[in-house]
């Protein structure tokens, strides 16, 4: 009797599903664009848990990606990177993935995808799907359109130019620290044994020194076990704790992780991000004694937060608001807390995890290394590092700044942006066509596909920084005219654009530039051989590592300790 239910149950639920699935594929043709069928929604929840499984079986199995059937491969979480532009070349600029609980449009169409940015009102942000960031609070990810502005101040305020000049000293210094972690005894002999674990612990220190004048020595992957007697028990290491452990906490509220039946890694986490809470709520106290004590603060991230808690509470009247437009004022406690954690969250692995691919595809491509190694000597001539000055070599390092552009054009940490249409229905032209787009229809600008597409990006697959540097010098007495190019508007954006772009992206293409001009000036990076293998096969593994990639919250290599790398001196 249970079984015939179950079953029953089990063909009611297929059946449900094909028809939800057959009206959607009826409403994205009546939009006119080509349909890709996909069985099970990419937002289900028991198979975002179970898919993993799924493809770790079928990744043995010899058949390659692209044999298997759409339905098949757009089920697969993460699916942008293995199939970049080529859905696009096949059916046009824009596609929908249609599942039974929604049509998905994807757009890699240079004028279209401007559009949707430029509407910030008709193409709004999936606020809802953004809820679960809510850990603490209330943040910018979540705030509607009219509420959006309120939280942008303060957020957006300390990312100027003194600010860069700290971000450029304290990534110098640490990536100094990383590179003689790099060439110990135990590195050079058995090479690094996480250049990923090494990358984020860079990008946290410089952003924990930077942002809330909270200073760390690097700690290498080669360097052994740190002595703690508390992991939880630093600012750091309750951020770290939190950051590896943010899909645990969106998934379950942080007052439920410290209940006794809690597994132990599980209360750990709930502990962490009650800790980072504490130094939190310390850092606005301290920051809020020193202003109102007629100093100057630390002038870092949390500056502007305090003036936005100031505001807020003279103005208690106007709190009740519903949004901006009412009189709301200032932020809230728990809104600070939350777009804190955002900050860190955004611009901790996103910077991390770039350095990281960057690594490996410069030790897969040794010309790439001499190519930026000349730019760096010639700028920097015989300068000591304690004298590399910001504001002088910074715009100088055009070359570096294409190593990281070329990175994020092929490795961008978050693969399409969502936007939903508003609560009418929109009109977009895509080429000659004229789509009327139902209100409430995800319409994701395909920032991969438009970033490898072969009609605005020649040899778009392969890693080529050159490809960035508009009038090469043939010489390093020429390097001066060599310049930065601009691409096509619309055909390029890791750090989203439009008003609701990215506050950060200043902050991680200084620190990006210090850590490589630091390292490839007097050293380069290796594969490390197995035994009676050649440097090109060495090479080859470590881009095949670079390639091998998997979609949590971040696109990120699936293992970066399966192929190690050597630093040596040039």
């Amino acid at each position: 009797m249970i079984l015939t239910l179950l079953l029953t149950s089990a063909l009611a639920y297929v059946l449900w599903s094909l028809a939800c699935l057959e009206s959607n594929v009826r409403k994205a043709r009546a939009i006119g664009v080509p349909v890709v069928r996909l069985p099970i929604d990419v937002h289900n929840v028991p198979w975002v848990a179970f898919q993993p499984l799924v493809w770790s079986l079928l990744d043995r199995l010899p058949i390659p990606w692209s044999c298997y059937p759409d339905c098949v491969r757009f089920a697969r979480r993460g699916w942008h990177f293995t199939d970049r532009s080529d859905t696009h070349v096949r059916l046009g600029p824009v596609w929908a993935l249609v599942t039974p609980a929604a049509v998905h449009l994807h757009f890699a169409d240079p004028d279209a995808i401007r559009d949707i940015f430029a509407r910030r009102q008709d193409f709004v942000r999936p606020i809802k799907d953004y809820k679960l960031l809510e850990i603490f609070g209330p943040c910018i990810s979540t705030a509607g359109w009219d509420d959006w502005a309120r939280h942008r101040k303060p957020l957006a305020a300390p990312f100027n130019e003194s600010i860069m000049m700290f971000v450029w000293d304290e990534s110098l210094q640490q990536a100094g620290a990383m590179l003689r972690s790099w060439t110990g005894d135990s590195a050079v002999a058995a090479g690094i044994p996480s250049v990923q674990k090494d990358t984020r612990t860079l990008s946290l220190n410089v952003l924990a020194a930077t942002g809330f004048s909270k200073s760390y020595d690097f700690h290498g992957s080669a360097d052994g076990p740190v002595v703690d007697g508390d992991e939880a028990g630093s600012y750091r290491d309750a951020l770290q704790t939190v950051l590896d452990g943010a899909i645990l906490l969106i998934l379950v509220p942080l007052r439920y992780l410290g209940a006794p039946m809690m597994p132990k890694s599980w209360a750990k986490i709930g502990r962490a991000a009650r800790v980072f809470k504490q130094y939190m709520e310390q850092m606005l106290q301290d920051e809020t004694t020193a202003l109102s004590q007629g100093r100057p603060g630390s002038g870092g991230i949390i500056t502007p937060f305090v003036h936005a808690l100031a505001e807020h509470n003279l103005h208690p009247e106007a709190q009740n608001a519903k949004d901006s437009k009412s009189g709301k004022r200032g932020l809230a406690i728990d809104e600070i807390y939350s777009n804190l954690f955002v900050i860190n969250f955004a611009g901790h692995d996103t910077t991390a995890n770039t350095l990281a691919f960057t690594m490996f595809l410069l030790a897969a491509h040794p010309e790439v290394q001499a190519w930026i190694a000349e730019e760096i000597a010639t700028v920097t001539k015989d300068l000591s590092v304690g004298e590399w000055d910001y504001k002088t070599l910074f715009p100088q390092l055009k070359r570096c700044r294409a190593v990281l552009l070329e990175t994020l054009r092929l490795y961008p940490p978050i693969m399409a942006l969502p936007k939903w249409t508003s609560e009418r229905a929109q009109t977009l032209r895509v080429g000659a066509q004229t789509l009327v787009i139902p209100p409430g229809t995800s319409t994701s600008p395909y920032l991969l596909a438009i970033q490898t597409h072969p009609k605005y990006w020649k040899d778009p697959y392969v890693w080529q920084p050159s490809r960035w540097i508009s009038n090469p010098a043939a010489s390093p007495d020429a390097m001066a005219d060599e310049d930065v190019v601009v691409p096509l508007k619309g055909t390029y954006f890791p750090w989203s654009d439009g008003p609701q772009n990215c506050p950060g992206k200043k902050f991680a293409e200084v620190e990006a530039v210090a850590v490589l001009a630091r390292l490839f000036k007097t050293h380069r990076l290796l594969a490390k051989k197995y035994d009676g293998e050649s440097d090109e096969s060495a090479r080859k593994r470590a881009l095949a590592c670079a390639n091998d990639v998997d979609m949590e919250m971040l696109l990120r290599m699936v293992d970066a300790g399966r192929a190690r790398l050597i630093c040596t001196e040039a």
